[in-house]
């Protein structure tokens, strides 16, 4: 009984999309250990990787909101979910073949665009899959999933450069095999039928902005609250770098990254079970307390050994947040403004995310490793009391 109730909640579209974020994350993060050293061999500064990542994530950002406006515009999601994944999946070997600094921009944008058209359809169909009271299923299911594309993705790299190193250039281009794979799983998707908006203007590329001013009151108080938490949530780089300087091995940084994947991965939908039972807000502030916890671990931590528990803790953090607060927005929004809404956090997010890494460089720069940790454990502390004493559905 129990295994007919839960095929009924993970249905097969949301196996698909599933399937779909699973292979691409293994064609993304398959790269991620080697895309730094790899731009500088083919003569990319740290400062150009840096100006590239910027302009990249800052596409993906306003992208998100721009198509998930779109989406909903329009009574369409499944077209931008395929248009999306295929040209991320295109970005790979493009990488590989053209390595003038133009071209790389060009693919490394490519990539972002892709996230950006596809995310706010996608998590529109999920949201469409689930009801609010299994939401937390849906949204945890998928993510799982996805994560575990990260763990395999840098596995696979490891043991492609263990027999083959500094062999940078076909690992882009076996990339393309399971990113071609998530392009053909993506085609079994199927449309459903959903009214078009009424009005036939069209939308100028901040357009997703003026949604802000006619969202529902919840969703302003929620978004204004989580975007809070991403001025200071800064890149996982900080987390892994300060590894690095406790004594762990290039290696052991890439496998504690694994294991962080992993642990995020396996309960993540645990998580969301959990949350459906008891509620979305318990288990999200849940997580910003292990938030916490790993900042100040992080800045008071000192051997090696101990970092895994402070990425243990960090997976069950991103287990108890990341799926959780798309599935509580779309609860908060109409059912119609789903993918507006959803695109509209994430490009407001990409933005805050940008300014957190930067304040997060300059508070290292200045005051050290340490003080980075400790601002941002105290002000997660004041984004807690704000989650704990505000009232949101």
């Amino acid at each position: 009984m129990r295994m007919q109730q839960n095929t009924k909640i993970i249905t097969r579209t949301v196996w698909i999309l599933s399937l779909v974020s699973l292979f691409t994350d293994i064609a993304s993060e398959m790269l991620y250990p080697v895309m730094p050293v790899y731009l500088k061999s083919i003569g990319f500064s740290v400062v150009l990787i840096g100006v590239l990542e910027g302009i990249a994530e800052a596409v993906a950002g306003f992208s998100k909101g721009y198509f998930g406006n779109l989406s909903d515009h329009l009574g369409k999601r499944v077209p931008f979910v395929q248009l999306g994944y295929t040209l991320s999946t295109i970005s790979k070997p493009m990488m590989a073949v053209f390595t003038a600094p133009l071209w790389i921009f060009s693919a490394r944008t490519l990539d972002r665009l892709g996230k950006g058209i596809r995310t706010g359809a996608r998590d529109a169909i999920l949201s469409d899959e689930a009801t609010p009271q299994t939401k937390g299923k849906v949204f945890g299911f998928h993510r799982s999933m996805d994560t575990l594309g990260a763990v395999i993705g840098p596995g696979l790299a490891l043991l492609y450069l263990w027999f083959f190193p500094g062999a940078y250039k076909p690992l882009f281009l076996i990339a393309f095999v399971p990113g071609l794979l998530a392009i053909v799983s993506s085609l079994l998707l199927k449309e459903k039928a959903i009214p078009a908006k009424q009005e036939k203007k069209n939308l100028s590329f901040l357009a997703f902005v003026a949604y802000w001013k006619k969202s529902p009151a919840a969703y302003r108080k929620l978004v204004s609250g989580l975007l809070l938490f991403a001025l200071f949530n800064s890149s996982d780089v900080f987390l892994l770098l300060k590894a690095r300087q406790s004594g762990l091995s290039d290696e052991a940084v890439i496998g504690i990254y694994i294991f962080y994947n992993l642990v995020y991965a396996v309960f993540a939908y645990p998580l969301g079970r959990l949350a459906d039972r008891i509620g979305l807000r318990p288990v999200f502030i849940a997580g910003l307390v292990l938030f916490g916890v790993v900042y100040f671990g992080a800045a008071l931590v000192s051997g090696p050994a101990l970092f895994y528990v402070v990425f243990l803790v960090y997976g069950l953090y991103a287990a108890a947040t990341e799926g959780i607060s798309k599935a509580w927005i779309s609860n908060v929004c109409d059912k119609k403004d789903t993918a507006t809404a959803i695109g509209t956090f994430a490009a407001f997010q990409s933005i805050c995310a940008l300014v957190a890494s930067v304040m997060a460089g300059l508070i290292w720069q200045q005051f050290g490793a340490a003080a980075t940790f400790i601002v941002t454990g105290v002000l997660t502390l004041v984004v807690t009391i704000y989650f704990l004493i505000i009232r949101i559905a």
